[in-house]
């Protein structure tokens, strides 16, 4: 039987985008399932003590644009530490993700969050926005406009509510956030140890 990784993010977050290629590749390469996960992140910090990029302390926000620079071209991935449209609201592309999972599996899903994440970070779209977002979904062979319809439903908002929960219980505090064997990683950074995991 094979591993499974919970992979909890929220679709406007840099890490999980600068994260997101290297995390389907090692989960690959190993033989293991990623079970996504994309939840509520306001209410991971309401319940872990973590604060919006907004009421961070001046220094925590001019270090993260520094670090976001410094990945970029470690990674060789294009990104604006600054894009045009963020802060933006997660919520629809999120339960898009969701949808997507429900309606396609998880390789569409994961290729969605994906082109999601890419839009906002490299591209600079609006993924708070209903059009681009059906057009982003285009773009990965999906109805965009039935994902909408689909995101509205109580399947979906039951599945996206269940995994904030779970990810408050596993003691998630940011984004991205990897499980496995009931062992946490926190960040894109941490891949490298979530590979020697896969491993075991």
């Amino acid at each position: 039987m094979s591993k499974v990784c919970q992979y909890y993010f929220a679709a406007h977050s840099p890490w999980a985008y600068l994260g997101h290629e290297r995390l389907v590749a090692i989960a690959q390469k190993h033989g293991v399932q990623i079970e996504l996960k994309p939840c509520d992140l306001s209410k991971v910090f309401g319940v872990s003590g973590g604060l919006p990029l907004a009421k961070r302390a001046p220094q925590r926000q001019a270090y993260r644009l520094l670090e976001l620079a410094r990945w970029s071209e470690y990674l060789g991935m294009p990104l604006k530490p600054q894009p045009q449209f963020f802060p933006v609201s997660p919520e629809l592309a999120n339960k898009m993700i969701v949808a997507a999972r429900l309606a396609h599996g998880t390789d569409a899903a994961l290729q969605l969050a994906g082109a999601i994440m890419r839009g906002l970070w490299a591209e600079d779209r609006n993924i708070g926005d209903e059009a681009t977002l059906v057009q982003i979904a285009g773009g990965c062979g999906l109805d965009g406009k039935a994902l909408v319809k689909s995101s509205e439903t109580a399947s979906v908002q039951a599945e996206y509510d269940r995994n904030t929960d779970d990810a408050n219980a596993a003691s998630v505090f940011g984004s991205p956030w990897y499980v496995l064997d009931g062992e946490n990683f926190w960040g894109q950074d941490r891949l490298d140890f979530l590979e020697r995991a896969m491993t075991k």
